[in-house]
């Protein structure tokens, strides 16, 4: 696909409202220094910097095993979960470098939500899945726990259609709406960021349009940061793209410069399909 037709992605949105939140002097949500990561002996990230602006959309585009989801899991420290990992560089939230000593990872996690792939919902109702983590958290009253779970599945887009199911198996939800419940369960926790990991790569298109829609809406709340293969849906989204490509950062800004007026030619080359 050419350069032109991401243009016309770009002039689409636009016209339909979807304009960037990337105004000069945004305030930096999270901020990246000097990032390499390991598996074990192999490396995956070399020396990754990169500021992700508050109340915005972050796009990490690139071809498969370039480092995208182990840049977005390091945000959340997932990553601590795989026995041999290790990093040097930094990772700053609000001012407060992730692996300090005083961080609380419980606190972290519930501050950077996450979003995986494939649609993980709990064998349980759909009520018990939007308040697992309230519940975990302590909150036992029933009226805070059902205020919780419909402001969270309204928030979701998803309140309208199950709000007579909601002791019904998720298990029951289609595709679409299972991960949209499980962006629900997410806001459950009152996060600040939102880690979306290809969250639409196994969704239809109707189900992929819902998911976008939604990701604008929330970005007036929530720092989302979001793994897409999808050039076109990273182009709809986002406000800033970020191109990985072997473990390295090879290009970050605004969407649109990205797209329409790229600085580095490998850049353009992957945008464009030459390669990837």
């Amino acid at each position: 696909m050419s350069t032109l037709s991401y243009s016309a992605i770009i002039s689409e949105r636009s016209l339909t409202g979807r304009k960037p939140s990337n105004e000069p002097g945004l305030r930096i949500k999270f901020e990246v220094r000097h990032l390499s990561f390991w598996y074990g002996d192999k490396q995956a990230l070399f020396d990754v910097s990169l500021n992700i602006p508050e109340c915005s959309v972050m796009a990490l585009i690139g071809p498969s095993g370039c480092g995208k989801s182990t840049f977005l899991r390091s945000l959340n420290r997932m990553n601590d979960l795989i026995e041999g990992t290790r990093h040097t560089g930094e990772l700053i939230l609000d001012g407060e470098e992730i692996h300090g000593r005083n961080v609380n990872l419980v606190d972290l996690r519930r501050r950077v939500g996450m979003v995986f792939q494939k649609s993980n919902p709990f064998p349980k109702s759909v009520f018990e899945n939007v308040v697992f983590g309230p519940r975990v958290a302590g909150v036992r009253n029933k009226a805070r726990l059902h205020e919780i779970c419909e402001r969270c599945l309204r928030g979701a887009a998803l309140w309208d259609e199950v709000k007579d199911r909601l002791d019904d198996s998720a298990l029951n939800l289609s595709g679409g709406q299972a991960q949209r419940l499980c962006i629900a369960r997410a806001l459950a926790t009152d996060p600040e960021v939102l880690l979306l990991d290809e969250p639409a790569s196994a969704l239809d298109p109707a189900s992929t349009a819902r998911i976008e829609d939604l990701i604008f809406e929330l970005k007036r709340d929530y720092t989302i940061v979001i793994v897409t293969h999808n050039m076109q849906q990273a182009a709809r989204v986002s406000d800033q793209t970020a191109f990985f490509f072997q473990g390295r950062l090879i290009e970050s800004g605004p969407t649109d410069q990205l797209y329409t007026r790229p600085l580095v030619k490998q850049t353009e080359d992957y945008i464009t399909g030459r390669f990837g």
